[in-house]
């Protein structure tokens, strides 16, 4: 079987009511597959332009957006934050904050959910915020506030918000549709996110009093259907978890990274070890993206999307689903990429 019949065969497995796949290969779309639908009456069928909020998926985008910046000698890499950020306290370094060694997984104050729409009160925050450790020492995913120790970085430096950096300096240029603080159209063709189950937020919470439930808990309502099928969460800006994008947007991210020297960049080890947030076994990340021992790179996010690149074929790919559940059709996918031991194998 072709890898695109593999490819295929894992995609409709387990059919999620509304999610999509896409591979491409040097610019030119290879898969491109798409199944349910974008409501949860399942009345208005998934189609090409739907977008979905793909939570840590985007986490290399606003990455991406700082290292560019990086490119341009107008931020180094070493340079304490507090350099372009000068009420910024914490003692962290641009590279720290991209590979989330910072020590500040966790917003300090308790926020209501509308601070999601209050960008200069969560930047403030962390600029007073002490880290949890010695900046550089510990990983530990800042799931949520990534976005915004990134973000902020690039509005000082460039002048532009972080959404609009985005919008014209990559998802217009590498032709991705993926956005942040999506405007009325763009929030109109938005899939509507369910759970798996009803318990899928308590599983996805963390345990009592770890690292896990302190970052993602507050502020309030990334985990709430309510919060992120709402106008306020889909034109808010919240780098680290509400880029909302197509599959094809994800994987023409990708394919445009790995023929960039920025993309050499980001897929550069920086840290390897237990990340404290995330637990089990040691990983590495780059600068944005996990790097992984069969040199693919890239990021998963909350409830089973992922994007990643694979260099030794030459293929950038992304899963996204509306569904919020587990990694299995990501795992499958994988395994159908692998399934073919020559590498030159590319025929879909």
């Amino acid at each position: 079987m072709s890898i695109g019949g593999a490819l295929r065969e894992a995609f409709d497995q387990d059919p999620r009511g509304g999610s999509a796949l896409a591979v491409v290969k040097d610019g030119q779309v290879v898969v491109d597959l798409r199944e349910g639908w974008r409501d949860s009456a399942r009345t208005v069928p998934w189609d090409a332009d739907t977008l979905v909020n793909v939570y840590s998926v985007g986490k290399p985008v606003i990455a991406l957006a700082v290292l560019m910046l990086v490119e341009r000698g107008r931020v180094g890499l070493d340079d304490p934050i507090a350099r372009h950020w000068p009420s910024f306290k914490t003692e962290a370094s641009v590279r720290q904050a991209l590979t989330h060694t910072a020590g500040l997984p966790a917003f300090p104050v308790p926020r209501p959910a509308e601070s999601w729409a209050e960008w200069d009160v969560l930047c403030a925050d962390l600029a007073a915020a002490s880290p949890e450790w010695p900046p550089g020492t510990v990983a530990a995913e800042h799931a949520l506030t990534y976005g915004h120790l990134l973000g902020e970085l690039v509005r000082r430096v460039d002048g532009r918000s972080p959404a609009r950096f985005v919008a014209e300096e990559i998802a217009g240029p590498f032709g991705a549709d993926l956005a942040f603080g999506l405007g009325p159209a763009d929030r109109a063709r938005c899939a509507e996110l369910e759970f798996d189950a009803p318990d899928w937020p308590e599983r996805n919470a963390g345990e009592p009093g770890s690292v896990k439930e302190r970052a993602v808990g507050n502020p309030a309502g990334a985990r709430d259907l309510a919060v992120v099928n709402g106008e306020l969460w889909r034109s808010a800006t919240v780098p680290a978890v509400n880029m909302h994008a197509t599959a094809l947007g994800v994987a023409r991210f990708y394919d445009e990274l790995m023929r960039r020297r920025v993309g050499a960049m980001m897929a550069t080890g920086q840290f390897t070890g237990v990340d404290r947030f995330i637990g089990g076994d040691p990983l590495t990340w780059g600068l944005g993206v996990q790097l992984e021992a069969d040199g693919t790179w890239g990021m998963g996010g909350l409830g089973g999307n992922a994007g990643w690149a694979d260099p030794g074929r030459g293929l950038a790919v992304a899963y996204v689903t509306r569904r919020l559940g587990d990694f299995a059709t990501v795992d499958r996918i994988e395994a159908a990429l692998n399934s073919s031991t020559d590498r030159s194998d590319i025929r879909f």
